[in-house]
């Protein structure tokens, strides 16, 4: 028996606007678009069809989710290919209603195998472009670090992108998080805030709390990316609260990675209820089930949240954006006069 309130909710949360703030842009690559461009530019792959791609999807933890997705990367070589597959994203985005979006890219997935910092930026930010001018979507890139690799090595990618600076906003910090913790990579971040750059850092998924702790205070980071297992410290909830630090939830992935069992496990309502700046995101959606709506969708169904909590999660994600106060004005009116629409309906 369907609930009438839930119902509501899903279909409001599905219909205003929104941001966007944490997707990996190379994890929006659906098997059938690693097929057509792994034909396109001659890579073998070790899946014999799309299907067989799509199968291997059953990930235990983050390790064996990077495994397949560095994988799937390998088929990425040309500015076109890059391009391609952020005008796919963008196009899913535009139609559950993301007017924001800030998308992740891990440039040393690809200079690694050879291909050059130019051609992945430049294809990136030519899709952002498009998107902009062709769906009305403000869009904006951030770079991030690989924290398996060294902070030398993450010093010098930022070094390579320089030249290419006006593309990205920000900088952040991805990968393996255990066994990598924030404090190693100080120095490479505090020469981003120098430049100007916004700082993000993945911390509190699979990581414990004090990597949040060390994410604040050592790399200085405006957003943290996941955050869930801040709940485990009370006096850290209270700092994030004061700080009113945005948190980037991303449902679908903490339950595809195993980080909760069940969605009606999922921590989103005691993040809102202890008054946390938590927003709903899908980080890779293309292995973990779901774009931006349907991580709404689920998770307002799990946890049974009311349409209230749901405009707090759009108004939060626009809060959170990394815009002018003129452009957050704008983001938030827009969605002001979508929930008006809505109530009238």
């Amino acid at each position: 028996m369907k609930n009438p309130a839930v119902e509501r909710a899903v279909a409001l949360a599905r219909a205003i606007p929104k941001a966007e703030l944490h997707i990996h842009i190379e994890g929006s690559l659906e098997p059938e678009l690693i097929f057509a461009l792994a034909q396109r530019n001659g890579v073998a792959l070790p899946y014999a069809s799309v299907e067989a791609l799509r199968a291997a999807y059953a990930f235990t933890d983050l390790q064996s989710f990077l495994d397949i997705y560095y994988a799937g990367a390998s088929v990425l070589l040309k500015e076109a290919d890059f391009y391609d597959m952020a005008w796919a994203y963008f196009l899913r985005a535009k139609a559950d209603h993301v007017i924001r979006a800030e998308l992740f890219f891990d440039p040393q997935t690809h200079t690694a195998r050879g291909v050059p910092m130019a051609t992945v930026i430049q294809g990136l930010a030519r899709a952002c472009a498009d998107a902009r001018e062709k769906l009305g979507i403000s869009a904006a890139l951030i770079l991030c670090f690989l924290r398996h690799l060294s902070e030398e090595d993450a010093a010098a990618t930022l070094e390579a992108a320089l030249p290419y600076r006006e593309h990205f906003i920000g900088v952040g910090l991805d990968s393996s998080e255990v066994g990598h913790p924030p404090e190693k990579f100080i120095h490479v971040f505090a020469r981003c805030r120098e430049l100007g750059l916004r700082v993000v850092a993945h911390a509190g998924e699979e990581g414990p709390p004090d990597y949040i702790w060390e994410a604040l205070e050592l790399l200085q980071a405006e957003r943290i990316d996941h955050g869930v297992r801040c709940l485990e410290d009370p006096v850290l909830v209270a700092e994030l609260a004061r700080r009113r630090t945005p948190l980037t939830v991303c449902p679908l992935s903490n339950l595809k990675l195993c980080v909760v069992d069940d969605l009606a496990d999922h921590p989103m309502k005691q993040l809102l209820d202890a008054g946390l700046c938590a927003t709903v995101n899908s980080d890779d959606p293309a292995y973990f089930g779901g774009y931006l709506n349907d991580n709404f969708e689920q998770t307002v169904r799990a946890l049974a949240l009311t349409e209230a909590e749901v405009i707090t999660l759009a108004k939060n994600s626009f809060e959170a954006s990394f815009v002018s106060d003129a452009e957050r004005a704008a983001l938030l009116d827009a969605l002001d006069r979508s929930v008006g629409q809505a109530a009238l309906a």
